[in-house]
């Protein structure tokens, strides 16, 4: 690793890549799967974030020869027995491209699941499972939660996915409220990069 500090984090999509970098802040060429153009998906097929995170690392690792980054995570309620959990982005069954719209849908059916449920027992958590996977399959893996209570109705505008629907207690807003800032600072993407970040670095330096 000391040769080379190419990265790759698994994903299409610039934003989540961009928050990823911006939070680990490390000397690193990152690349995403759009420097890859034609290589094909890993299916996500496991049964826990913890197995698709792993999955998409190892396969995506193994087929460009680099160290990657991979994240699967999503949305666990109590209520509904830790659904929508890895469907969490297919929660709906929509597969329509615009995704504001599978967001509304996915968030328009937690809400009917949970219609007539009182405040106490919306208890719910946000999970995001990290693994970092070298090409010949050496792994380090961490975890990051966000506890909270999901709304009634769509609060705040900021944000993606279930956020404006996501309260957190001690800061009395939902996720949508929250600047990005502040919301890097309790996240449970950044739960788990922060401790990601050192061991990381550990290897950068070897």
């Amino acid at each position: 690793m000391a040769t080379t500090k190419k990265i790759l984090v698994a994903t299409t999509n610039p934003g989540k890549a961009a928050e990823l970098e911006t939070m680990l802040d490390l000397d690193v060429d990152w690349l995403t799967l759009a420097d890859f153009p034609g290589i094909p998906d890993v299916k996500e097929d496991g049964t826990t974030f913890t197995e698709n995170a792993r999955k998409k690392a190892i396969g995506y690792a193994s087929a460009t020869g680099l160290w990657t980054i991979a994240d699967d995570s999503g949305l666990v309620i109590d209520m509904l027995d830790g659904a929508p959990g890895i469907e969490s982005a297919r929660f709906s069954g929509e597969k329509d491209t615009d995704r504001t719209l599978i967001d509304h849908k996915n968030i328009a059916k937690v809400l009917k699941l949970l219609k007539s449920v009182p405040t106490e027992k919306r208890t719910a958590r946000f999970v995001c499972s990290l693994c970092l996977a070298s090409p010949d399959q050496r792994l380090i893996e961490t975890q990051g939660t966000l506890e909270g209570i999901i709304t009634e109705k769509e609060i705040g505008q900021n944000g993606f996915g279930y956020d404006p629907i996501f309260f957190v207690p001690n800061l009395k807003k939902t996720v949508a409220q929250l600047t990005r800032e502040e919301k890097n600072a309790i996240s449970h993407r950044g739960n788990a990069v922060r401790k990601l970040k050192p061991l990381l670095e550990e290897i950068l330096c070897s």
